[in-house]
């Protein structure tokens, strides 16, 4: 390589650098706010998780304090003082404070506890469907049939988180109002159904047989 190339190629390198360093001075700060952007959000959540992570664990050790109360209403009265922090913690909360209420004998306040989540509209549909349906069972000797049919049917529809279990209750509606025929063909659909558990199966099975009938072979599920 002649003199003249290596003198060229010394310039050219040079006038990269000065590119470089002209870049560096001008946008430098972009990579420095990103770094500080990656490391801030790796810290914040870490720092999320902790929190989260300490707030269960609070509410965690809360409910199994209150839970360890001998007596229904002391286990109400003390669950009624937890501070979930959360809307689904606050759902869980309850339910468990109604199913004290109702071991302590104050239906009624159980149902009005389960009712206060089944209407919470920021809650997710399982929790509410949940409320519900506990809401209901409760009131089985309460609430005029035609109204529990009406409500079970309303958690029995198509894509219903609890949409088998209504379907047994509507059965049992069924039997509890004369009507044999159809509270046998909604078991043997509940049998047939691909997402029946294998113990909704065996106890739409003993209920159908129990009303004379025969359960009819459960059809082979595809994986």
């Amino acid at each position: 390589m002649s003199d003249a190339d290596s003198f060229i190629d010394e310039v050219t390198e040079e006038v990269r650098r000065d590119r470089m360093y002209l870049l560096l001075r001008r946008w430098g700060w972009v990579g420095v706010v990103a770094v500080v952007a990656i490391v801030g959000g790796a810290a914040f959540n870490e720092y999320r998780k902790a929190r989260d992570t300490n707030q269960a664990e609070a509410l965690g050790d809360a409910i199994l304090s209150a839970l360890a109360e001998n007596e229904s209403t002391g286990r109400a009265a003390s669950l009624q003082v937890v501070d979930a922090a959360s809307a689904g913690g606050d759902a869980v909360l309850g339910m468990l404070l109604a199913a004290s209420q109702a071991g302590a004998g104050a239906e009624q306040d159980a149902v009005n506890s389960l009712n206060a989540i089944a209407t919470q509209g920021d809650l997710p549909e399982i929790y509410r469907a949940i409320a519900s349906f506990k809401a209901l069972l409760l009131q089985t000797d309460t609430m005029p049939v035609a109204d529990r049919r009406q409500q079970f049917e309303a958690l029995a529809i198509p894509g219903a988180p609890l949409r088998l279990l209504a379907e047994e209750q509507l059965a049992l509606i069924d039997v509890a109002e004369g009507n044999t025929q159809a509270a046998l063909d909604r078991l043997q659909a509940l049998r047939q159904d691909a997402e029946a558990s294998v113990d909704l199966q065996q106890r739409a099975a003993q209920l159908i047989i129990a009303l004379g009938g025969n359960p009819e072979p459960v059809a082979a599920q595809q994986g």
